[in-house]
């Protein structure tokens, strides 16, 4: 039995704990040198500390800590969070190799696997409940190496990646508490709380970031929670609901990879080619570009709600819905058809017009 006054005192303590937090996490950043330096491919134009995804670790420790929730994978889940931590710290300090970063990442992985936390099932209409068997370890590993990168790459723009996986968190901690998934809804509340708690000193303008440290980390713990409860969820088509809560990243990542692979670039390596750079070139300010892909986010997060639950025929429609809302995301971004947006103009003209008649 989920006990709601003991997840509003956690979501209360991950909140005020990481938000007082951040101001000696600031501190120690700016002693120890760890610190963004603008350069051709970064927005930003003063030296900014990193490093915040500490405070909001130890946010999340607190707010667990007066929960204390019980669960046979939980040692594995925090050894693999500690890996994703030093690995993310240690780049943002040193800026370490791609390669090196995947070598923390799969680490991490690896307590989960050795715990028995494992994507082994997927359900799928007609054919019901399918046993991946030997391929559940390759697609469990994909999942979080996959999930961890997508929020690292989305942490481009003052408050960007922290509002996103918040709405992520929020989306999945409703299905949790719909599902009765305890131990899901225990860490997106925490998680959430800490979020908040960050984003105070994270939105635009930026006083930190949370650097690898925070976006690593907040990656890998999102991939954790949908192995916990959204996979578990009996729908007719169970693997896309998670997939739906993080179209945003997800589909950023991708095309990264797409374009880069294209352009016979390292796909490991960044540029500034993104969704959210690209709704700054198309002339959105940096506030605005990232109130629209929250906007998205939000979206999508609702729709993974209704699908979760959702008899085919409704799964068929948000599905289409999905698709639709990408495309939109994609010719705002100037990354279809040339740079053409025939859907986006269409609905800025019937916006005028409804604003002129009215």
């Amino acid at each position: 039995m989920i006990n709601y006054i003991d997840l509003t005192i956690a979501f209360f303590i991950a909140l005020i704990a990481t938000f007082l937090l951040t101001y000696p996490v600031k501190k120690l950043a700016i002693k120890i040198g760890v610190v963004d330096l603008p350069n051709h491919r970064k927005i930003h134009t003063k030296v900014t500390p990193r490093l915040g995804g500490l405070a909001i670790f130890l946010g999340v420790f607190l707010g667990a800590l007066y929960l204390q929730p019980q669960h046979e994978h939980l040692p594995e889940i925090i050894l693999g969070a500690v890996v994703i931590l030093i690995t993310g710290a240690l780049d943002d300090r040193y800026n370490i190799r791609p390669v090196v970063k995947l070598g923390g990442q799969l680490i991490a992985a690896s307590f989960l696997l050795s715990s028995g936390l494992i994507i082994d099932k997927i359900t799928l209409p007609i054919l019901g409940m399918i046993d991946l068997g030997f391929v559940s370890v390759l697609v469990t590993v994909l999942w979080v190496v996959g999930i961890t990168n997508a929020i690292n790459l989305i942490d481009g723009l003052d408050g960007l990646a922290t509002g996103v996986t918040t709405i992520a968190l929020t989306s999945m901690f409703i299905m949790a508490l719909i599902d009765v998934q305890i131990m899901a809804a225990y860490l997106c509340i925490v998680l959430i709380g800490a979020n908040l708690g960050f984003l105070y000193h994270n939105f635009y303008p930026a006083k930190i970031y949370m650097g690898d440290t925070g976006s690593n980390f907040l990656g890998y713990a999102i991939a954790v929670v949908s192995m916990l409860g959204l996979f578990k969820n009996i729908a007719l088509f169970s693997f896309i609901i998670p997939i739906i809560v993080l179209a945003v990243p997800i589909f950023d990542t991708l095309f990264a990879i797409v374009r880069r692979a294209y352009n016979k670039e390292n796909i490991m390596m960044p540029d500034n080619k993104h969704i959210h750079y690209q709704l700054l070139a198309s002339g959105f300010s940096h506030r605005k570009t990232v109130l629209i892909i929250y906007a998205f986010s939000t979206l999508f997060g609702a729709m993974a709600i209704l699908f979760s639950n959702a008899t085919l025929t409704t799964s068929l429609i948000i599905t289409f819905i999905v698709l639709a809302l990408l495309h939109i995301i994609a010719e705002l971004s100037g990354l279809v058809m040339g740079g053409k947006k025939p859907i986006v103009d269409t609905m800025k003209k019937v916006l005028k017009k409804r604003n002129r008649d009215q």
